[in-house]
């Protein structure tokens, strides 16, 4: 019985206690918030209205205010960088940097942010000094993808490399192509400057992380055709068929020069027809066009590409077959041809350019890393009319 009675007369305590407790927290946040300046509540209102220019005016004043707010600080230097006023961001978090109340969490954010800063206003220079420095800390990995960057826009395919394999996930498919790409830059580079020794190791090492790299295998053609080896060459060339017949188009110029110091120009063409028929493809056809024209005549290049424009009817052959009726058409026909290869040449611009497959970003070269979204081999060498086309 006395146990019952002490629990009675507990509980009410324990009820007591719990209510205190509970005004304590309320007072503290209350306190909290009325500590908070009112012009950084309004700021978050404008953010979340997507009303930047008066959240970043906002916030300043808050900043003024109250200059411990380390967390608006960050958030105002974010800001600043997307609205391209990157020298702004800097002085935002240098001055975070340079703050010696900063526990080392907070310290590696600032850095993080301010090589941010650095490469989006293109001082690379600075840019890889911060992300080295956050190399072996906790953000080591977003260090090693930003210092990845740098080195691809300062083409430093060597540090490249290294970077790459640094990464935790080094070994994925969309790593091993970027990365064989990134050998490849090398042995062009090499080959260039007839270092073929290096040329070829770059090559080895391409081939060991990717197989299938397309663009290693045109480099060796290249690399034996300059070491005087054509039949080794053509019979490198010949693969990418299997790897993937869009590129052919890149092989074809390759292949009719191989056989031309070979003295076999008819065997190459034929190989080339036969490739037309199999894989057709605008820039294939104007390779063959190029050599029919210059080793059967006029006559045979019209019928060339009248035959492969029943095949497959486009803006491009067309204008391919005006140009081929302009050569074999009599005097008094050239103007009105003329005329209409010129209306249909206005058009064609617009077709006739490259389009990345990731970003749709489009441009009349063709190039093996997209200019705009920097994905490799995203940028095949087929005209825009061919996609638009495709079932």
């Amino acid at each position: 019985m006395d146990i019952e009675l002490w629990w009675f007369l507990a509980l009410p305590l324990f009820f007591a206690l719990g209510w205190l407790a509970a005004r304590i927290d309320i007072r503290q946040v209350v306190h909290e918030s009325r500590a908070l300046p009112r012009s950084y509540l309004s700021g978050l209102n404008f953010l979340l209205n997507e009303q930047q220019d008066k959240a970043i005016d906002a916030f300043i004043e808050a900043v003024k205010i109250d200059p411990q707010t380390i967390e608006l600080h960050f958030a105002l230097g974010s800001l600043f960088r997307r609205r391209g006023e990157t020298d702004r961001a800097i002085r935002m978090h240098q001055n975070l940097v340079d703050r010696e109340d900063l526990s080392e969490e907070q310290r590696l954010q600032a850095l993080a942010e301010l090589g941010q800063d650095y490469l989006k206003a293109g001082l690379l220079d600075r840019a890889e000094a911060v992300f080295i420095k956050l190399r072996a800390s906790r953000l080591n990995d977003l260090a090693m993808r930003y210092l990845l960057e740098i080195y691809q826009q300062e083409k430093d395919w060597a540090k490249a490399v290294e970077a790459a394999k640094a990464l935790p996930d080094h070994e994925s498919v969309m790593w091993r192509k970027e990365v064989a790409n990134f050998y490849c830059e090398l042995a062009t580079s090499a080959l260039a400057s007839s270092k073929h020794d290096d040329a070829r190791h770059y090559l080895d090492e391409a081939f060991a992380i990717n197989r299938r790299c397309i663009r290693a295998s045109l480099v060796l053609g290249d690399l034996l055709l300059a070491e005087g080896q054509y039949e080794a060459a053509i019979d490198v060339w010949k693969r990418v068929e299997g790897q993937d017949p869009v590129y052919l188009a890149l092989v074809a110029e390759r292949i009719m020069d191989a056989h031309a110091r070979l003295g076999r120009v008819d065997q190459g063409q034929t190989l080339l027809r036969s490739w037309l028929e199999r894989h057709p493809s605008l820039d294939l056809l104007d390779e063959v066009f190029h050599w029919e024209l210059e080793k059967e005549g006029s006559r045979a290049a019209y019928d060339l590409v009248r035959e492969e424009l029943r095949r497959n009817p486009t803006l491009l052959g067309l204008d391919k077959l005006l140009e081929a009726a302009l050569l074999t058409a009599p005097a008094e026909q050239r103007g009105d041809l003329e005329l209409v290869k010129q209306l249909i040449h206005g058009h064609t611009r617009r077709v006739a350019r490259y389009r990345c497959t990731e970003c749709g970003f489009k441009a009349r070269q063709f190039q093996w890393r997209c200019p705009a979204c920097g994905g490799w081999e995203t940028y095949p060498p087929r005209r825009t009319e061919e996609y638009d086309l495709a079932p």
